[in-house]
Protein backbone atom coordinates (compact mmCIF):
# COMPACT_ATOMS: atom_id res chain seq x y z
CA UNK A 1 0.00 0.00 0.00
CA UNK A 2 1.21 2.81 -1.08
CA UNK A 3 0.35 6.20 1.55
CA UNK A 4 0.83 9.97 0.33
CA UNK A 5 1.37 11.61 4.37
CA UNK A 6 0.23 15.51 3.69
CA UNK A 7 1.39 18.24 6.07
CA UNK A 8 4.87 16.21 7.14
CA UNK A 9 7.34 17.32 10.00
CA UNK A 10 10.64 15.98 10.20
CA UNK A 11 9.65 15.37 14.00
CA UNK A 12 7.43 12.66 12.49
CA UNK A 13 9.52 10.91 10.18
CA UNK A 14 11.24 8.82 13.27
CA UNK A 15 8.24 7.21 14.91
CA UNK A 16 6.85 6.10 11.83
CA UNK A 17 10.14 4.90 10.70
CA UNK A 18 10.08 2.87 13.72
CA UNK A 19 6.37 1.72 13.44
CA UNK A 20 6.65 0.85 9.92
CA UNK A 21 8.88 -2.15 10.91
CA UNK A 22 6.11 -3.80 11.87
CA UNK A 23 4.23 -3.04 8.49
CA UNK A 24 6.67 -3.91 5.88
CA UNK A 25 3.48 -3.91 3.19
CA UNK A 26 3.05 -0.05 3.94
CA UNK A 27 4.92 2.34 1.91
CA UNK A 28 4.87 6.19 3.28
CA UNK A 29 5.48 9.37 0.90
CA UNK A 30 6.19 12.43 2.59
CA UNK A 31 4.64 15.74 1.69
CA UNK A 32 5.59 19.06 3.54
CA UNK A 33 2.71 20.37 1.54
CA UNK A 34 -0.93 20.43 3.50
CA UNK A 35 -3.43 18.45 1.25
CA UNK A 36 -6.09 21.12 -0.03
CA UNK A 37 -7.69 21.15 -3.61
CA UNK A 38 -4.66 22.64 -5.00
CA UNK A 39 -2.30 20.27 -3.64
CA UNK A 40 -4.82 16.85 -4.15
CA UNK A 41 -3.23 16.01 -7.68
CA UNK A 42 -0.01 14.85 -5.52
CA UNK A 43 -2.36 11.67 -4.50
CA UNK A 44 -2.08 10.48 -8.30
CA UNK A 45 -1.04 7.15 -7.81
CA UNK A 46 -1.47 6.42 -4.19
CA UNK A 47 -3.21 3.76 -2.73
CA UNK A 48 -4.27 6.13 0.63
CA UNK A 49 -4.01 9.34 2.25
CA UNK A 50 -2.93 10.58 5.79
CA UNK A 51 -3.98 13.71 6.91
CA UNK A 52 -3.27 15.82 9.91
CA UNK A 53 -5.93 18.98 11.56
CA UNK A 54 -5.42 21.53 9.04
CA UNK A 55 -5.70 19.26 6.15
CA UNK A 56 -8.51 19.97 3.90
CA UNK A 57 -10.86 16.76 2.83
CA UNK A 58 -14.20 18.58 1.75
CA UNK A 59 -16.29 17.49 -0.80
CA UNK A 60 -14.18 18.68 -3.72
CA UNK A 61 -10.70 17.57 -2.29
CA UNK A 62 -12.80 14.05 -1.35
CA UNK A 63 -14.23 13.78 -4.90
CA UNK A 64 -10.84 13.99 -6.44
CA UNK A 65 -9.50 11.15 -4.45
CA UNK A 66 -12.30 8.74 -5.15
CA UNK A 67 -11.32 9.72 -9.28
CA UNK A 68 -7.61 8.51 -8.36
CA UNK A 69 -9.30 5.43 -7.19
CA UNK A 70 -7.62 6.06 -3.40
CA UNK A 71 -10.69 4.62 -1.23
CA UNK A 72 -8.87 5.34 2.55
CA UNK A 73 -7.77 8.66 4.45
CA UNK A 74 -6.00 8.01 7.89
CA UNK A 75 -6.22 11.04 9.81
CA UNK A 76 -3.46 10.62 12.64
CA UNK A 77 -5.46 13.19 15.04
CA UNK A 78 -8.73 12.54 16.86
CA UNK A 79 -10.88 15.14 15.49
CA UNK A 80 -12.39 14.99 11.92
CA UNK A 81 -14.30 18.21 11.66
CA UNK A 82 -12.06 19.07 8.70
CA UNK A 83 -13.91 15.79 6.83
CA UNK A 84 -17.18 16.00 4.82
CA UNK A 85 -18.15 12.99 6.41
CA UNK A 86 -21.35 12.66 3.82
CA UNK A 87 -19.37 12.91 1.26
CA UNK A 88 -16.99 10.79 1.90
CA UNK A 89 -19.78 8.12 2.51
CA UNK A 90 -21.65 8.66 -0.58
CA UNK A 91 -17.84 8.22 -2.31
CA UNK A 92 -17.16 5.35 -0.61
CA UNK A 93 -13.78 6.22 1.03
CA UNK A 94 -13.12 4.57 4.89
CA UNK A 95 -11.74 7.64 6.80
CA UNK A 96 -10.02 6.86 10.46
CA UNK A 97 -8.55 8.47 13.26
CA UNK A 98 -6.55 8.38 16.32
CA UNK A 99 -9.37 8.72 19.01
CA UNK A 100 -6.98 8.71 21.48
CA UNK A 101 -3.08 9.70 21.70
CA UNK A 102 -2.08 10.16 25.53
CA UNK A 103 -5.38 12.27 26.36
CA UNK A 104 -2.60 12.80 29.23
CA UNK A 105 -0.40 14.80 26.85
CA UNK A 106 -2.87 17.51 25.98
CA UNK A 107 -4.11 17.69 29.83
CA UNK A 108 -1.39 18.46 31.53
CA UNK A 109 -0.48 21.34 28.68
CA UNK A 110 -3.82 22.88 29.64
CA UNK A 111 -2.51 22.75 33.29
CA UNK A 112 0.59 24.26 32.04
CA UNK A 113 -0.71 26.93 30.44
CA UNK A 114 -2.98 27.56 33.37
CA UNK A 115 0.15 27.65 35.86
CA UNK A 116 1.80 29.88 33.47
CA UNK A 117 -0.57 32.46 33.42
CA UNK A 118 -1.33 32.46 37.02
CA UNK A 119 2.14 32.32 38.26
CA UNK A 120 3.43 34.89 35.36
CA UNK A 121 6.02 32.31 34.75
CA UNK A 122 6.93 33.48 31.36
CA UNK A 123 7.36 36.54 32.53
CA UNK A 124 9.76 35.83 35.25
CA UNK A 125 11.90 33.95 32.98
CA UNK A 126 12.83 37.15 30.58
CA UNK A 127 13.23 39.29 33.88
CA UNK A 128 15.68 37.16 35.23
CA UNK A 129 17.44 36.73 32.15
CA UNK A 130 18.21 40.54 32.57
CA UNK A 131 19.11 40.34 36.08
CA UNK A 132 15.41 42.00 37.13
CA UNK A 133 14.79 40.19 40.49
CA UNK A 134 11.76 42.69 40.89
CA UNK A 135 8.24 40.71 41.91
CA UNK A 136 6.29 44.01 41.57
CA UNK A 137 3.66 42.82 38.85
CA UNK A 138 4.18 38.96 39.27
CA UNK A 139 1.41 38.42 41.59
CA UNK A 140 -0.45 34.99 41.11
CA UNK A 141 -3.38 33.03 42.54
CA UNK A 142 -3.56 29.51 43.91
CA UNK A 143 -5.70 26.71 41.35
CA UNK A 144 -6.44 25.39 45.32
CA UNK A 145 -9.93 25.68 46.15
CA UNK A 146 -10.51 27.38 42.77
CA UNK A 147 -13.85 26.90 40.84
CA UNK A 148 -12.65 25.24 37.30
CA UNK A 149 -14.94 24.58 34.38
CA UNK A 150 -14.63 21.76 32.51
CA UNK A 151 -16.75 21.56 29.02
CA UNK A 152 -16.21 17.77 27.85
CA UNK A 153 -15.57 15.61 29.70
CA UNK A 154 -14.21 12.57 27.36
CA UNK A 155 -10.39 11.13 27.44
CA UNK A 156 -8.48 14.60 27.54
CA UNK A 157 -11.50 16.18 29.84
CA UNK A 158 -11.26 13.09 32.73
CA UNK A 159 -7.76 13.22 32.41
CA UNK A 160 -7.55 16.87 33.44
CA UNK A 161 -10.56 16.22 36.01
CA UNK A 162 -8.00 14.18 37.62
CA UNK A 163 -5.20 16.34 37.96
CA UNK A 164 -7.30 19.57 38.65
CA UNK A 165 -8.33 16.91 41.85
CA UNK A 166 -4.68 16.50 42.83
CA UNK A 167 -4.45 20.28 42.86
CA UNK A 168 -7.68 20.51 45.50
CA UNK A 169 -9.67 22.47 42.99
CA UNK A 170 -13.89 22.69 42.93
CA UNK A 171 -14.16 20.97 39.31
CA UNK A 172 -17.60 21.71 37.66
CA UNK A 173 -18.14 19.88 34.04
CA UNK A 174 -20.41 19.91 31.50
CA UNK A 175 -21.01 17.10 29.07
CA UNK A 176 -24.20 15.41 28.37
CA UNK A 177 -22.51 12.53 27.85
CA UNK A 178 -20.97 11.67 31.65
CA UNK A 179 -22.80 10.51 34.22
CA UNK A 180 -21.53 11.55 38.40
CA UNK A 181 -17.63 11.33 38.78
CA UNK A 182 -15.06 13.23 40.96
CA UNK A 183 -16.35 16.54 39.94
CA UNK A 184 -20.00 18.48 39.87
CA UNK A 185 -22.10 18.08 37.17
CA UNK A 186 -23.30 21.39 35.91
CA UNK A 187 -25.54 22.90 33.45
CA UNK A 188 -23.34 25.18 30.59
CA UNK A 189 -24.99 28.38 31.74
CA UNK A 190 -24.07 27.54 35.61
CA UNK A 191 -20.50 26.55 34.59
CA UNK A 192 -19.80 30.01 33.22
CA UNK A 193 -21.23 31.84 36.01
CA UNK A 194 -19.82 29.92 38.64
CA UNK A 195 -16.09 29.33 37.21
CA UNK A 196 -12.59 31.28 38.03
CA UNK A 197 -11.00 28.86 35.32
CA UNK A 198 -12.89 27.53 32.00
CA UNK A 199 -11.50 24.72 29.95
CA UNK A 200 -12.85 23.94 26.22
CA UNK A 201 -11.91 19.98 25.96
CA UNK A 202 -14.50 18.89 23.62
CA UNK A 203 -14.87 18.51 19.86
CA UNK A 204 -15.81 21.06 16.93
CA UNK A 205 -19.26 20.50 15.62
CA UNK A 206 -22.47 22.81 14.47
CA UNK A 207 -23.65 22.71 18.23
CA UNK A 208 -20.03 23.68 19.88
CA UNK A 209 -19.24 26.42 16.94
CA UNK A 210 -18.42 29.37 18.47
CA UNK A 211 -19.93 28.49 21.64
CA UNK A 212 -17.77 30.97 23.63
CA UNK A 213 -19.24 34.21 22.31
CA UNK A 214 -20.44 37.85 23.32
CA UNK A 215 -23.36 35.97 25.25
CA UNK A 216 -20.87 33.40 27.06
CA UNK A 217 -18.37 36.45 27.85
CA UNK A 218 -21.36 38.15 29.28
CA UNK A 219 -22.19 35.16 32.07
CA UNK A 220 -18.47 35.01 33.03
CA UNK A 221 -17.16 36.43 35.99
CA UNK A 222 -14.98 39.22 35.72
CA UNK A 223 -11.31 38.28 35.52
CA UNK A 224 -12.04 34.63 34.37
CA UNK A 225 -9.22 32.67 33.09
CA UNK A 226 -10.21 30.54 29.62
CA UNK A 227 -8.25 28.03 28.24
CA UNK A 228 -8.75 26.53 25.07
CA UNK A 229 -6.39 23.00 23.94
CA UNK A 230 -9.10 21.92 21.44
CA UNK A 231 -10.54 23.16 18.79
CA UNK A 232 -10.35 27.06 17.45
CA UNK A 233 -13.31 27.69 16.26
CA UNK A 234 -15.14 26.73 19.60
CA UNK A 235 -14.49 29.88 20.16
CA UNK A 236 -15.26 33.62 18.67
CA UNK A 237 -11.97 35.16 18.35
CA UNK A 238 -13.52 38.77 18.24
CA UNK A 239 -15.83 38.56 20.85
CA UNK A 240 -12.69 37.43 23.01
CA UNK A 241 -10.97 40.23 22.23
CA UNK A 242 -13.71 42.38 23.19
CA UNK A 243 -13.96 40.54 26.49
CA UNK A 244 -10.48 41.04 26.46
CA UNK A 245 -10.92 44.86 26.42
CA UNK A 246 -13.48 45.37 28.74
CA UNK A 247 -11.72 42.81 31.34
CA UNK A 248 -14.13 40.10 31.74
CA UNK A 249 -11.44 37.92 30.59
CA UNK A 250 -8.68 38.18 32.65
CA UNK A 251 -6.27 35.51 31.40
CA UNK A 252 -6.02 33.81 27.63
CA UNK A 253 -4.45 30.28 27.22
CA UNK A 254 -4.90 29.05 24.03
CA UNK A 255 -3.02 26.33 21.73
CA UNK A 256 -5.24 26.52 19.26
CA UNK A 257 -7.06 29.05 16.98
CA UNK A 258 -9.82 29.63 14.47
CA UNK A 259 -7.80 30.77 11.64
CA UNK A 260 -4.71 28.26 12.65
CA UNK A 261 -4.02 26.67 9.30
CA UNK A 262 -2.82 30.01 7.99
CA UNK A 263 0.10 30.06 10.80
CA UNK A 264 0.66 27.09 12.36
CA UNK A 265 3.63 24.56 11.98
CA UNK A 266 5.54 27.09 9.91
CA UNK A 267 8.68 28.87 11.13
CA UNK A 268 7.05 32.32 10.49
CA UNK A 269 9.99 34.47 11.56
CA UNK A 270 10.70 36.20 8.62
CA UNK A 271 7.00 37.02 7.27
CA UNK A 272 5.31 39.72 7.85
CA UNK A 273 1.90 38.24 9.39
CA UNK A 274 -1.19 39.37 7.66
CA UNK A 275 -3.82 37.55 10.59
CA UNK A 276 -4.80 41.52 11.98
CA UNK A 277 -6.94 39.16 13.82
CA UNK A 278 -4.27 36.81 15.53
CA UNK A 279 -1.55 39.75 15.91
CA UNK A 280 -4.15 42.10 18.35
CA UNK A 281 -4.51 38.65 20.30
CA UNK A 282 -0.80 38.26 20.73
CA UNK A 283 -0.70 42.22 21.59
CA UNK A 284 -2.70 41.51 24.91
CA UNK A 285 0.03 41.24 27.93
CA UNK A 286 -2.49 38.54 29.46
CA UNK A 287 -2.80 36.21 26.70
CA UNK A 288 -0.54 33.26 26.08
CA UNK A 289 -0.62 31.27 22.34
CA UNK A 290 1.02 28.29 21.70
CA UNK A 291 1.08 27.12 18.46
CA UNK A 292 -1.24 23.23 18.78
CA UNK A 293 1.77 21.95 20.90
CA UNK A 294 -0.73 19.96 23.39
CA UNK A 295 -0.25 16.64 21.52
CA UNK A 296 3.57 17.16 21.26
CA UNK A 297 5.33 14.59 23.86
CA UNK A 298 6.93 11.42 22.86
CA UNK A 299 4.43 9.01 23.80
CA UNK A 300 1.83 10.56 22.09
CA UNK A 301 3.64 10.95 18.65
CA UNK A 302 4.46 7.15 19.14
CA UNK A 303 0.80 6.58 19.97
CA UNK A 304 0.08 8.60 16.72
CA UNK A 305 2.41 6.35 14.48
CA UNK A 306 1.17 3.13 16.04
CA UNK A 307 -2.42 3.41 15.65
CA UNK A 308 -2.06 5.29 12.11
CA UNK A 309 -0.23 2.51 10.77
CA UNK A 310 -2.74 0.09 12.45
CA UNK A 311 -5.93 1.72 10.82
CA UNK A 312 -3.83 1.29 7.27
CA UNK A 313 -2.94 -2.05 7.74
CA UNK A 314 -6.69 -3.12 8.99
CA UNK A 315 -7.71 -1.27 5.19
CA UNK A 316 -4.78 -3.15 3.59
CA UNK A 317 -5.73 -6.51 5.02
CA UNK A 318 -9.55 -6.17 4.17
CA UNK A 319 -11.18 -6.02 7.31
CA UNK A 320 -14.82 -4.96 7.25
CA UNK A 321 -15.12 -3.77 10.72
CA UNK A 322 -12.78 -1.02 11.27
CA UNK A 323 -11.80 -0.44 15.08
CA UNK A 324 -11.08 3.39 14.27
CA UNK A 325 -13.20 4.00 10.96
CA UNK A 326 -15.20 7.41 11.40
CA UNK A 327 -17.40 6.75 7.81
Amino acid sequence: MKVALFSSQNYEKPFFSKALSSHPHIELHYFTESLNEQTVALCQGFDAVCAFVNDTLNGAVLAELAEYGIQAVALRCAGFNNVDTKAANALGIKVMRVPAYSPEAVAEHCIALMLTLSRKTHKAYNRVREDNFDLNGLLGFNLHNKTVGVVGAGKIGQALISILNGFGANVLVYDPNVGEGSYTLSSFDMLLEQSDIISLNCPLSETTHHMINDDAFAKMKPGVMLINTSRGALIDTKACIRALKNRTLGYLGLDVYEQESELFFKNRSDEIIQDDVFMRLVSFPNVLITGHQGFFTQEALEQIANVTLYNLQQVLDAQVDLTNQVV
